[in-house]
């Protein structure tokens, strides 16, 4: 069984999040989502709408999605590639490059994904602070 790695902080979900997940899907048998918890956003200096327990409740209905984890810090990754025996990790197109992730390589084969459109997670934060006296 070929088995897939994403993480994410999957907020506000949209139509590139799916599409990432579905492409992740099909290049193996089982894909295991590592959700980023609350405490892990908050030292990104990231925030969501939804909690981590919510997302996660999201993340577990999407179709693609076998396996939901938490993603609590940066150094768990090859600790998850190795207990998960992953062979492909699958990453946004905006970390590519990025030593967060490069030096995955001596573990498991690193994909990333090209977005398929601007629409992002942040737009639709943005939008909606630009629209919400409407």
């Amino acid at each position: 069984m070929k088995k897939i790695l994403t993480y994410g902080t999957f907020d506000l979900i949209t139509p590139g999040h799916i599409a990432l997940l579905k492409y992740a899907k099909g290049l193996g048998d089982y894909l295991i989502v590592g959700v980023s918890t609350d405490e892990f956003n908050a030292i990104k200096h990231k925030c969501s709408y939804l909690n981590y327990e919510q997302r996660k409740i999201v993340m577990e209905a999407i179709k693609y999605v076998d396996e939901v984890i938490p993603e609590s810090d940066w150094n768990q990754k090859v600790d998850d590639i190795q207990k998960n025996n992953i062979d492909t990790l699958v990453m946004g197109s905006d970390w590519e490059g990025s030593d967060k992730f490069t030096y995955l390589e001596d573990y498991c084969h690193v994909v990333f994904f090209q977005r398929v459109s601007d629409f992002s997670s942040t737009n639709f934060r943005n939008f909606i602070a630009d629209h919400k006296d409407e």
